[in-house]
């Protein structure tokens, strides 16, 4: 039976993913999550279409969320932005979903910090799915310019965990 801290780090890990729902099966036990009050919204611009996922925000005094709003032509705007800056930059992703690790134990310091020079074969991470360590390379010689994720973060296939300036 899993211990109640357990149920809480589960339950962390299962909100902060785009994941909807998740089941799990242990000798006899069974928990199963369900995420709900998440809105799915579309913000249409002339060129694009942008999905973006809202979640619902607690009411503030007065009626107004605390997060202020921004309109399709503010986001295009934004995401233009943010494409120049990371447009010569490469992109580490993660080769499946599973939990991030910046170090290889909890005492141990991390395989890469930002201003980290790394070669294609330094391991930079570790993703954990279904109880396997896989060391993750950068796949690139360069420099680490930014690091993506938190450790202990669940990660999706394909998310983004480091930002590499190439040589």
């Amino acid at each position: 039976m899993l211990k109640i801290q357990e149920i809480r780090e589960l339950i962390k890990l299962v909100d902060q993913s785009s994941i909807d729902e998740f089941s799990y099966e242990y000798e006899g036990s069974k928990i199963k999550m369900k995420k709900h009050g998440v809105e799915k919204s579309m913000v249409e611009s002339v060129q694009t279409d942008v999905p973006v996922q809202t979640p619902s925000l607690p009411a503030m005094p007065g009626g107004q969320n605390s997060e202020p709003k921004m309109d399709a032509a503010a986001m295009k705007e934004s995401k233009q932005e943010e494409d120049k800056d990371t447009a010569n930059l490469h992109k580490i992703v993660s080769p499946m979903v599973g939990t991030f690790y910046a170090s290889s134990s909890p005492e141990a310091e991390a395989y890469v910090k930002a201003g980290t020079k790394v070669s294609k074969d330094s391991i930079v991470c570790i993703v954990e799915a279904m109880k396997l360590f896989n060391e993750i390379e950068a796949e690139v010689n360069g420099e680490i310019v930014e690091i993506l994720v938190k450790d202990g973060q669940l990660v999706e296939y394909g998310q983004p965990l480091f930002l590499v300036k190439p040589e």
